[in-house]
């Protein structure tokens, strides 16, 4: 986890006029740009003097990190899918007591690579649990606390699937779920798309495969926007 902060021509941090602050997570397929365009983001948000903390699933903890190990490692892949989709549930239940809600709390902007719905579209495809007992896991993991706002970079599998090789560099082998047959990263690409149909509220769909400047700014204009809604809903209500 990283905590950034920026501060405006007055010294003072602006992100206390968030009083709830705001939760925006990323989603996408292998190779969708989202550590990309989170930093830049992350880069964009603080310039307006805003307190920034970008963190990243599985990880974002101490605890959390050792799962990231195991699991995109491949260790955990002999145990089932099932014992993989219980580790996701104890890092996020983690992740969110110990690090995303204390940062919301305090009026910070939380910044988050993956959350709730790449275990929906992972690890239920996968059939690692049967529907009620995931959903369950994800109502223990989560803690009651969503997303305001869920930035879903939608790729072609082809393209992403090689965007990820590229980025991995020479020598480096795909990680645990890279390594999937193309007809698995297809039906993640689908799967993620109906969950944005789901829930149009939450969801905003960016295509991934234009120039990253314009992704950024698209991006961009879409949180300075709900974070606008939110401080006149806090003023109207007396906030």
């Amino acid at each position: 986890m990283d905590a950034v902060t920026g501060k405006d021509a007055m010294g003072q941090g602006r992100a206390a006029n968030l009083a709830s602050g705001l939760f925006v997570t990323f989603e996408g397929g292998e190779g969708s740009g989202k550590s990309t365009q989170i930093k830049r983001l992350a880069q964009d948000l603080v310039q307006d003097g805003l307190n920034v903390i970008v963190t990243r699933e599985p990880g974002g903890t101490p605890a959390g990190e050792l799962v990231r190990e195991v699991l995109l490692g491949g260790a955990a892949e002999s145990l089932g899918a099932d014992m993989e989709a219980m580790l996701f549930a104890a890092a996020r239940r983690d992740h969110v007591v110990s690090v995303i809600r204390p940062a919301l709390q305090a009026g910070g902007i939380v910044l988050c690579d993956r959350f709730l719905d790449s275990t929906r579209v992972y690890q239920g495809l996968a059939n690692a649990l049967p529907q009620q007992d995931l959903k369950a896991l994800e109502t223990l993991a989560i803690d009651g606390l969503m997303p305001d706002i869920t930035i879903l970079l939608d790729i072609d599998p082809h393209l992403g699937l090689k965007r990820a090789a590229a980025r991995r560099g020479q020598g480096d082998g795909p990680d645990r779920f890279e390594k999937e047959t193309l007809q698995t990263h297809i039906d993640r690409r689908n799967a993620y798309l109906a969950l944005a149909v789901a829930e149009p509220d939450r969801f905003v769909l960016m295509p991934a495969n234009r120039p990253e400047d314009v992704i950024a700014e698209e991006i961009a204009l879409v949180v300075r926007t709900h974070m606008a809604a939110q401080i006149l809903r806090q003023e109207a209500d007396g906030g």
